[in-house]
């Protein structure tokens, strides 16, 4: 691979759009994207990896575009069955979704770890970005709310992320590890970015990882990140919610402030211009842009401006 690769960190919807974006204006090979493994879940049996699946599907350009995750023209056949054999009907996957999951948990059996079973499918489909789970240890986050402790992707999904957040874990990250050689990666790339992804369970997850955050302190001044907080609110998901439990103000300053030592540029959205000073007293270089990517123009717009940005 040539030498001016770029690092992506990354966590599901927002991520992918702005992938989409990178991969539609430089060569899609000169992309190594480190992908949040938190939300992976066990239902049915199989092992189901969001984060990595959705990215997955939006390089192989078979995304169901309108819910930004699962696959086009997607039919819900042997969900339904499945339905009548198991007593939760909360996580809907399609056929084509499942014939995923059955390779993945095929592969672990065996012997297969997550990283290689992410690259074979993404040789299969046809993705030349390389892929990679942040870490190949099972870790799972877990959100304890006023009413019971719950995996993250009940709480998303489930329950809407309505119930109040009082704790956040992430199970088994003690015992994690970040995949062989995402060190050297962060050490070596042109430039690091950080995708508009919840800061907490998307990136914050990465980051919890020995080594990593570490790594892009001695490399802070190519890591550039985007806020995925625009008008103190988010643009998908429960960013804000689990900001606020950790006593962050929701706000792209917030965002600024719990990626403080690792971040030397930070894009926010145009209509919080007037936070920018704010964010450039913590010395971080800061830029104002359109980050809603609500179409491809804009993702291949917002792209552009971060490949662009000066280090």
């Amino acid at each position: 691979m040539s030498d001016n690769y770029y690092l992506v960190l990354a966590g599901g919807v927002g991520a992918a759009k702005f992938i989409e974006g990178l991969a539609s204006i430089i060569d899609p090979a000169l992309l190594k994207i480190i992908i949040n493994t938190a939300d992976d879940i066990e239902l049915y049996g199989l092992k189901i990896c969001p984060d990595i699946d959705i990215i997955t599907y939006t390089l192989a350009n078979i995304v169901d575009k309108q819910k930004g995750w699962g696959v086009q023209d997607e039919t819900f056949n042997c969900l339904s069955v499945l339905k009548k054999y198991y007593d939760f009907e909360w996580f809907n996957i399609g056929d084509k979704d499942l014939a995923t999951h059955i390779f993945r948990t095929d592969l672990f059996k065996k012997g297969y770890n997550k990283t290689e079973i992410t690259s074979v499918i993404c040789e299969k489909l046809g993705i030349r970005s390389q892929l990679i789970p942040m870490s190949n240890e099972e870790v799972q986050t877990f959100i304890t709310t006023d009413s019971k402790t719950m995996h993250f992707e009940e709480y998303y999904i489930k329950y809407q992320c309505e119930p109040k957040v009082l704790d956040i874990n992430f199970y088994g990250i003690d015992k994690a590890q970040p995949v062989m050689g995402v060190l050297e990666y962060i050490n070596e790339a042109e430039k690091v970015l950080i995708c508009p992804s919840n800061p907490i369970v998307s990136i914050g997850t990465i980051l919890e990882l020995p080594g990593i955050r570490d790594a892009l302190k001695k490399v802070k001044q190519k890591v550039i990140a985007i806020s995925p907080i625009i008008e103190g609110a988010t643009v998908k998901g429960p960013a804000d919610k689990l900001m606020r439990c950790l006593g962050l103000e929701v706000s792209c300053v917030g965002v600024a402030k719990y990626y403080k030592d690792i971040l030397d540029h930070f894009v926010i959205d145009k209509k919080d211009c007037n936070l920018k000073s704010e964010i450039e007293e913590l010395g971080i270089h800061t830029y104002c842009y359109d980050t809603l990517m609500d179409s491809i123009e804009k993702k291949k717009k917002l792209a552009q401006f971060v490949i662009d940005i000066k280090i």
